[in-house]
């Protein structure tokens, strides 16, 4: 295959799985129309295009959601075999997911009775889902969060890049363990530029009950806020799940709008905040679903929208130019109104970080020596 035709496939494939999530027709019939429309189309992909699908479910981390809606339509359509294909995925996911939950468990455990505050972040967001490897902030000492993996998990400690260091993140691999545990301690975002945002995560953090374990979790306003340092400021590509976990969010009226732009503001990343918002709207908008209800200030403040969006190499991309550029410039503006010197130098640091990355990255396949 192709990369073009890959990149076609990705978009139809995407299409197919967004009107699945998404689209919340208000008359039965309009639903029974909608459902019907791909579970035509699944069923009439071959062994490797199903074999792909689900594999890009994989990536957006929406497999059990996904299965779930999917599995139910087509058993009540008698298609059988796709129901089949899609209940073997979905039990491999379920005892990826449990064995997850129980180290993830033991894991916050150990760091809290070692004095280590934990918060778990981004991993739990997907819930019935689960990130690729698991996220957690600790304000703990990092000798001894470094220590408690390696002494209670006999974990591997991998090699730290250059934006790790500066991050003050490690990440850790544990025998039994699929996932990578990736660990901030003491500071966020990609150059350790957050102090204040982190000490703010911590200080409102919640507890979730998840399959009879319960972690802590950031409030609504601070996954929010977290999402969108990773989508809108690092990676600048989009997943399913993202789009899935907040507008489960707005939708369930769990976020305070006023609290979310203390949060946002205190990262310096309202803009990035309004046009992450925004963007989410417009896409399940754009799927059948009903857009979401959001503050008007929020739509002045956004510099983008679904529509400069595309997809690109499985995920749903933001344009570097100008939206990304211009939100990194308004981030440096507020952080340097704020007289905020030791985040305004780390930030300064990303450009050469992401030249280097790219060109890591174009001779060796890989920037993880960098980024």
């Amino acid at each position: 295959m192709t990369t073009k035709e890959a990149s076609t496939n990705d978009g139809r494939y995407l299409a197919s799985m967004s009107r699945l999530l998404f689209s919340r027709p208000q008359a039965k019939e309009e639903a029974r129309s909608a459902q019907a429309h791909e579970l035509g189309f699944l069923s009439g992909l071959n062994e490797e295009q199903l074999r792909q699908y689900l594999d890009l479910a994989a990536a957006h981390h929406v497999t059990v959601r996904l299965s779930q809606i999917v599995q139910a339509a087509a058993a009540a359509a008698h298609y059988g075999k796709l129901e089949e294909h899609l209940a073997a995925s979905r039990e491999l996911e379920h005892k990826r997911i449990q064995n997850a939950l129980t180290f993830l468990n033991t894991i916050c455990h150990e760091l809290e009775n070692a004095g280590c505050p934990v918060t778990v972040i981004k991993s739990l967001d997907h819930w019935p889902d689960l990130g690729g490897d698991l996220d957690l902030f600790s304000s703990g000492d990092r000798d001894v969060v470094v220590n408690v993996f390696k002494t209670r998990f006999r974990a591997e400690v991998e090699p730290q890049s250059w934006g790790d260091r500066l991050a003050n993140k490690w990440n850790f691999r544990i025998p039994g363990l699929g996932e990578l545990v990736e660990c901030h301690v003491k500071w966020l975002g990609q150059t350790g530029e957050q102090i204040a945002l982190a000490s703010r995560l911590e200080r409102r953090r919640v507890r979730s009950t998840i399959a009879g374990y319960t972690f802590p979790v950031p409030a609504a306003e601070e996954r929010i806020v977290v999402s969108t340092l990773q989508r809108m400021y690092r990676h600048f590509y989009i997943r399913l799940c993202d789009i899935a976990n907040t507008v489960n969010l707005l939708n369930s009226q769990a976020v305070d709008f006023s609290e979310l732009k203390q949060g946002a503001d205190c990262a310096s990343v309202w803009p990035g905040v309004a046009t992450l918002l925004v963007i989410f709207s417009d896409y399940v908008a754009q799927y059948g679903g009903q857009p979401i209800q959001l503050p008007s200030d929020i739509f002045d403040q956004a510099r983008s929208n679904a529509r400069r969006t595309f997809v690109h190499q499985k995920f749903l991309r933001v344009p570097m130019f100008p939206e990304a550029a211009e939100l990194y410039t308004k981030q440096m503006l507020h952080i340097g109104a704020q007289g905020d010197l030791r985040a305004l130098v780390r930030l300064s640091l990303l450009p050469a970080l992401a030249t280097a990355a790219f060109i890591g990255y174009k001779l060796t396949g890989s920037d993880k020596g960098v980024w």
